[in-house]
């Protein structure tokens, strides 16, 4: 099969000119594109084979009806569960293929794939790759490239397809120059340095020599372990200091680059004049070979020749001999004999890549280090450059793409099956991943000044710009629009408001609402905002245009019935209330979202809806009002804060924990007064006393949320009346964990109580009594219905200049409640919830980005950073939260200096940038006190004055302010941006003192603002400490990339079958779990390509299923693909590709590759001292498993060095009397056991032994086990103490009793990785089996009701993978 990246498949009916954008597999997508993936996963199946086995149908078709309660009006109400899966069988077929000058060869097939698939896969093949132009005959009929292979008349087992050589064009001889040069430079890492084309970097192969899988057979050392060498590194050690950034990025041999050719260019002599035109020459190349030859070659129609012309001279003669070839590579071969060397080589080399290693990525990913690399002549580079090729112009009829209808197309196609869905959501990713890289190349332009503004007579911060059918405008307040919001702050902040609303409005995805196309790109200190054009909107006026919202805040106010009707089938999903507002002639207006979002019918006809800004609700936390007061718990904390800027919004996360919340206490309040009135039939006794706990309820947003309401009426009412005692125990329980529980219950829909107590079971709303328990419910938790649950937010309370109608200021009322309510939520209950989970370690951030993910998905925003450290600061548990303390400290530094950053280079022109930005650096990194600029010479700046007037593009600064920083200064500047911003106070003068009180790194430091602000440095041993000289140079800054956001379009279905699959590996039906799996793996190939963060989460997870099924060979080619993936998609330091390192070397030690298991262990370790330092919790996993193998190979001191080690740091964050503290113990003796120093060895044992006693009691069998081991221990020490007495006593001539002294097994040390890594194996026997599910059925049932005994953690295999997955 061929796993299709590039080309969404021609035969959907309207999928205008995108697909053909790849027609010709443009060559810098060529390598990449459609790169055969047989052999490294045969999960290509193409978008429409969607093969589901029998049993999955069934599962997914449950699945997805709870998944759809929510968006059954988005999908426009059609029961989209009858055809939710259909079979098609997709059986593949062999077919011969016979190219020139080669041997026929086989190639296997889908029927659902077009011809031009294999045309990728001969480009791509070793022997054919130097053909671009040619095509596949079957019994002399030339077959259409866009024609389906079941298309085909006779095309059947064992045809026989011939490569035909075809005339070229000139864009044939371009596509091929362009191809050629992709293979020359096939091997070279530069593009991935400099972030171009989709490429990035990825290191496994230096660690495992190559591949694993076959190739690792053939090396095996594991035996023979004199080979392996097991000393680490110095700097690898604990409790080294040094931390060295070179190892980041080590060498590959493999990249030396091969030269086959000097130079490769196109000719002066471009384009031929008419009269050789009429020859056939359709352009001309000039090379010099590795021999030194200078060589001039015409491309002609019929191939490519030598001619006669020199550099001076134009003679397009053929020269003699001309050597007239088809393919560029066969005419070389035969002029220059080391070309033909090398390039075969070459090629070699290529294909022997993993394939992950090459394919390109859905976005671009950025390396903030680099090393120094030649830069090399490169035609084809420099013509992309120069000509205006967005995109891929030359390759698309009609020039230039029209983004806003391929946007838009693309979600108009038919969503009725599942197939038709993989093709929908395939072509929105592939459109939107275009669109994100052309969005970024476009506002690149911009800052650098390329691109000519529509308004160029305004002063540059107003200046729009409009590249290649994107609209580009500048993050400033421009004509004032937002000065009552905040000016210039208010205006930055819009478009990342505005983005998560396009995200938010598209995950609901209702038909026939559409919204822009919409990219935050931050580049050089200014934010631009990139958007699709709608059609006709720069013809007309804005105050035309706009038939729904409002253009100025509120003031005036239209509304329209037709926009009504598409928002209020999203008003559910994203909680937003329908309302009324009043117009400047005091009508009300009625709107269903904020009155910024406006509403424009484009001159295509569609709805379009944009300015998302506030589609949640305001955060009263950061937003004082006059008169308005919050609930206790925020008041406390010090709120309400004045903020930069009044756009501060919750977020979607925090609406969404909020409502379910109130949900679970509404259930529990209706269940509890049904209850007393099943009690008090006859008496109405505690009926008032209900309404009042109620109504205390009301502002209520208590961290408890124990879910059991258990049937005793009792217990029930203390446990509604400890809902109202609210900050005391917010650290005690935390909130249902949104990832883990799978069956969530179905919030914002009507919900009838559930009222099946003693078997009897009546509708709840017929009887007046459970109607008054609902309305008391509804009326206690804010519902806005009376008769269930509903609760939603009016986005437009508390916006300056919107008046609401008298008749609802009740509901008004209310609804300022409701929001007071969630601020408070986010203070007394999340952020608790956040630092719980830190504390039992479910969340284990790592570094700045994996601790804003903690937070985000909490609904925290990062404003909250300096709350959130406030609150470790006062928790008892301190000590154990260090490591987050640290990395928060960390992160609200890099912030501070970011947003420092930001204004600092808006001042700064181009000339001066790597001078000023590594100026920056030292200000904040070097002890160096004085840190001077180094300001461009003279004669360079003497034409400043006649330069003054002239009208400046938004990059060019020219002022020289920022060479007066001083390091001083900046850090009283951090300081003041952390207290103004965060309220946060940092004690502090400099970066020495900093790092020394706080525990911080200079090197995190260094890493987390240049990935912050993009900054690319050059790879060297920097020295930050010294005081004599600054630690950067202006040559040591290499580059600036844009910091890019943009929507991540889902793959749902393939999202639903991963998540049914974890639930079922979670209860323990491990083979169901892996086929949903590995189906969920199709559909996300099919949907993403073969690159993306959730395919790398489905590889981890079908790795850690295949290991523990006992398929060790398997676990290890799927967890090879997820460390590529992870490094390629994420980054090679990334905190995930630390941890995929660490599966990687588990899986290689099971296969019996040693070294490579402690190679990659090794490199896991250097990875997380530079990302976090050692001190962190994750660190004693990783030097347990470091140590195991160390003791597995016979290395004793050094298996101990890390094993103390891991025993301390244990100690120190899970608590001294910690189950894993007392395991840690047992290793640590093991590894002296083997050395025969008995006495520590005990001395360890018993601390393990007394943990388990304490904690376990003495019947269990991990006391007992510790307890047998001891024995062994002591009589092995007497043994001993009897042998040296013997000698002592008798010298030389004493009879010696020979010791066992044993080298530890493998398999007993592959148990022991096991254990820390969290793999348990049970062995189940079947009355066991039958139990089980009978308790998980249990279970199922409680949690539908809303009341789920247990949490889901301790479910039957703890797979405790601790990066969830987003």
């Amino acid at each position: 099969m061929v796993s299709k990246t590039d080309d969404i498949p021609a035969a959907v009916p309207n999928c205008n000119p995108v697909d053909l954008a790849d027609e010709a597999g443009d060559g810098a997508q060529h390598e990449s594109s459609k790169t055969r993936l047989e052999d490294s996963c045969d999960c290509g199946h193409s978008a429409e084979s969607a093969m589901v086995n029998g049993d999955g149908a069934h599962e997914h078709t449950e699945e997805t009806e709870e998944k759809q309660d929510e968006n059954s009006e988005a999908d426009g109400g059609e029961d989209s569960n009858e055809q939710e899966v259909i079979v098609i069988q997709d059986t593949g077929f062999t077919i011969k293929i016979q190219a020139p000058g080669t041997e026929p060869f086989d190639l296997q097939v889908s029927p659902q794939e077009m011809v031009q698939e294999i045309h990728q896969v001969l480009i791509d093949r070793e022997d054919t790759c130097h053909r671009t132009c040619f095509s596949l005959q079957l019994d002399g009929n030339v077959l259409d490239n866009f024609a389906e292979l079941k298309s085909i008349e006779g095309l059947e087992e064992g045809s026989l397809l011939k490569v035909v050589e075809e005339p070229y064009t000139v864009r044939e001889a371009r596509i091929h120059v362009r191809h050629i040069r992709d293979l020359l430079k096939s091997l070279d890492p530069s593009d991935s340095y400099n972030g171009v084309d989709c490429n990035s970097l990825s290191f496994l192969s230096i660690f495992t020599d190559g591949d694993l899988g076959d190739s690792g057979k053939r090396k095996k050392k594991g035996n023979d372990l004199e080979q392996i060498d097991c000393t680490p590194p110095e700097h690898i050690l604990p409790g080294s200091k040094d931390r060295p950034l070179v190892p980041l990025q080590p060498l590959n041999k493999e990249w030396k680059p091969m030269q086959c050719l000097k130079v490769l260019t196109m000719s002066g002599w471009n384009p031929p004049p008419g009269n050789r035109k009429m020859h056939g020459d359709l352009m001309y190349l000039y090379m010099v070979t590795v021999e030194e030859r200078h060589i001039s070659i015409t491309a002609s129609t019929r191939g490519f020749y030598l001619n006669q012309s020199t550099t001076y001279t134009f003679n397009p003669k053929p020269a003699n001999p001309s050597f007239l070839s088809h393919s560029l590579v066969e005419l070389l071969s035969q002029i220059s004999p080391a070309f033909k060397k090398n390039f075969t080589a070459m090629q070699k080399k290529r294909v022997q890549k993993h394939p992950f290693e090459r394919i390109a990525t859905p976005f671009q990913v950025y390396s903030w280090t680099a090393p120094q690399v030649d830069h090399a002549m490169d035609c084809v580079r420099a013509e992309d450059a120069y000509t205006s090729r967005l995109g891929y112009e030359e390759h698309i009829p009609g020039q230039t793409r029209d983004w806003n209808e391929e946007l838009q197309t693309t979600r108009e196609l038919s969503r009725k099956n599942l197939p038709e869905r993989l093709l929908r959501e395939r072509a929105i990713f592939k459109v939107h991943s275009d669109f994100a890289a052309a969005a970024t190349r476009g506002a690149m332009a911009v800052i650098d000044g390329n691109v000519m503004a529509i308004n160029p007579g305004e002063e540059t911060r107003m200046q729009m710009f409009i590249w290649n059918n994107i609209f580009f405008s500048l993050g400033f307040d421009v004509r004032d629009h937002y000065r009552e919001l905040g000016g210039d702050a208010a205006a930055h902040a819009a478009p990342t408001n505005d983005l998560n609303g396009v995200r938010a409005y598209g995950a609901v995805d209702v038909e026939g609402l559409y919204t822009l196309g919409t990219v935050v790109v931050d580049y050089r200190g200014y934010r631009v905002t990139a958007q699709s054009i709608i059609p006709g909107i720069l013809e007309r006026e804005q105050e035309q245009s706009v038939i729904y919202g409002s253009i100025d805040f509120g003031k005036t106010v239209v509304s329209h019935s037709k926009y009504l009707e598409l928002l209020e089938k999203t008003s559910r999903p994203l909680k937003v209330q329908r309302h009324d507002v009043l117009n400047e002639k005091n009508e009300s207006v009625d709107l269903c979202s904020s009155v910024e979002c406006k509403g424009i019918i484009g001159n295509d006809g569609r709805h379009y809806i944009l300015d998302l800004l506030r589609t949640f609700p305001p955060d009263l936390n950061f937003l004082p009002v006059e008169g308005e007061e919050l609930p206790p718990e925020s008041r406390h904390q010090g709120f309400p804060r004045q903020h930069r800027h009044r756009l501060a919004c919750l977020r979607q996360e925090l609406i969404e924990a909020f409502v379910e919340h109130r949900y679970l206490l509404f259930m529990k309040m209706a269940a509890l007064q049904l209850m007393q009135q099943k009690a008090n039939r006859d008496t109405k006794i505690d009926r008032p006393a209900i309404t009042e706990t109620a109504t205390d309820n009301k502002a209520d947003t208590s961290p408890t949320q124990t879910t059991a309401a258990d049937s005793t009426a009792t217990e029930a009412s203390t446990d509604s009346t400890s809902l109202t005692d609210n900050s005391t125990s917010a650290v005690s329980q935390s909130p249902p964990d949104s990832e883990e529980n799978s069956t969530k219950p179905p919030t914002n829909g009507p919900v009838d109580p559930p009222t099946t107590q003693n078997g009897e079971c009546k509708s709840p709303l017929e009887d007046p009594k459970s109607r008054e328990v609902v309305l008391n419910a509804c009326k206690a938790v804010g519902s806005i219905s009376n008769t269930s649950f509903d609760i939603r937010f009016n986005p437009d309370i508390f916006s300056p200049g919107v008046r609401f109608p008298d008749e609802s200021a009740n509901e008004i009322q209310k609804q300022k409640q409701l929001l007071k309510d969630a601020a408070a939520f986010l203070v007394s209950c999340q952020i608790p919830s956040l630092v719980k989970d830190c504390l039992d370690h479910s969340t284990l951030p790592m570094d700045g980005a994996t601790l804003t993910e903690a937070l985000h998905q909490r609904g925290i925003n990062a404003r909250y950073l300096g709350t959130v450290l406030q609150f470790v600061d006062k928790t008892p548990a301190k000590a154990q939260l260090e490591h987050f303390y640290r990395i928060g400290i960390s992160e609200l530094i890099t912030r501070c200096a970011k947003h420092i950053f930001k204004t600092y280079l808006q001042g700064v022109e181009l000339s001066a940038l790597s001078a000023a930005v590594s100026h920056f650096l030292n200000c904040l990194l070097s002890s160096f006190p004085d840190a001077v600029a180094h300001l461009a010479p003279d004669e360079l700046v003497s034409r400043r004055k006649s330069r003054k007037r002239r009208n400046r593009v938004p990059g060019g600064g020219d002022n020289i302010a920022w060479a007066s920083l001083t390091p001083s200064e900046l850090w009283k500047n951090i300081a003041s941006e952390a207290e103004s911003y965060y309220h946060f106070t940092v004690q502090c003068e400099s970066v020495d003192q900093v790092v020394e009180k706080y525990g911080l790194q200079k090197s995190t430091l260094l890493r987390e603002i240049s990935i912050k602000t993009g900054i690319q440095i050059l790879i060297k041993e920097y020295n930050f400490d010294s005081r004599h000289k600054p630690a950067f140079t202006e040559e040591d800054i290499l580059n600036i990339f844009p910091v890019v956001k943009h929507v991540n379009p889902k793959a749902s279905d393939a999202f639903h079958f991963f998540q049914s699959g974890q639930a079922k590996v979670q209860q323990g039906f491990l083979k169901e779990g892996c086929e949903l799996i590995n189906e969920a793996l199709n559909l996300f190939n099919n949907v993403y390509g073969p690159m993306h963060v959730e395919i790398c989460a489905c590889l981890r997870l079908l790795a850690r299923l295949n290991y523990i099924m006992g398929d060790h060979a398997e676990a290890l080619s799927n967890q090879q693909k997820a460390v590529l993936m992870s490094e390629r998609v994420l980054g090679i330091e990334h905190p995930n590709t630390i941890q995929e390192y660490m599966h990687l070397s588990l899986y290689c030690f099971a296969n019996g590759q040693l070294s490579t298991a402690l190679k990659l262990l090794y490199r896991a370790r250097y990875l997380m001292l530079l990302v976090c330092g050692e001190d962190h919790p994750e660190m004693a996993l990783l030097d347990s498993n470091i140590g195991l193998v160390l003791h597995g190979v016979m290395e004793y001191d050094l298996s101990l060095r890390f094993l103390e080690y891991a025993l301390t740091v244990n100690a120190k964050y899970h608590g001294p009397r910690s189950l894993k503290v007392a395991l840690s113990h047992h290793l640590v003796a093991r590894v002296y056991e083997s050395k025969a120093e008995f006495r520590s060895a005990l001395q360890h044992e018993k601390e393990g032994y007394t943990i388990y006693k304490n904690q376990m009691g003495e019947a269990h069998e991990k006391t007992k086990e510790s307890s047998e081991y001891l024995k062994y221990l002591t009589q092995q020490a007497v043994a001993l103490q009897r042998t040296m007495n013997e000698i002592y006593k008798n010298g030389s001539n004493a009879s010696i009793m020979p010791l066992k002294f044993t080298a530890p097994s493998m398999a007993s040390i592959l148990e022991q990785l096991n254990i820390i890594n969290g793999i348990i194996f049970i062995p189940l026997s079947q009355k066991d089996l039958e139990n089980l599910k009978a308790e998980v059925q249990r279970r199922q049932q409680l949690q539908e009701l809303g009341k789920s005994e247990e949490p889901a953690e301790e479910s039957l295999l703890e797979l405790e993978d601790k990066i969830p997955i987003d």
